[in-house]
């Protein structure tokens, strides 16, 4: 596997709901990034994963739930989920990016 991840390799993924696409970056076994572009109305559902998650927004305000807390994120804000706590978010501009890193790497994104 390369250590070079190169922009345009890595293709833009539209998820299920229609509103919310991501784009892999870089990544290996041990960890991996992920930009989460998010349109008006998009919602990341409340879910878990055995993956420690660290999230940065690149632009964009948005409304995050970890665990029983709730709180607000905006451009330059960071956040960290630990291992397997339900978690979700929605967007509360017009549109927003996040940058997801995981550790180990998700292979159910690959």
């Amino acid at each position: 596997m390369s250590n070079f991840f190169y922009d345009e390799a890595s293709p833009v993924i539209d998820l299920p709901d229609g509103k919310t696409h991501r784009k892999i970056l870089a990544h290996n076994d041990n960890v991996m990034i992920v930009k989460v572009i998010f349109d008006k109305g998009s919602v990341g559902e409340v879910h878990t994963h055995p993956h420690t998650q660290a999230t940065y927004c690149l632009e964009g305000e948005f409304e995050f739930t970890i665990g029983e807390e709730k709180k607000t994120i905006k451009e330059g804000d960071t956040l960290v989920m630990p291992s397997d706590i339900a978690h979700g978010c929605r967007v509360l501009t017009e549109s927003g990016i996040l940058l997801d890193i995981f550790t180990p790497e998700r292979k159910d994104f690959l």
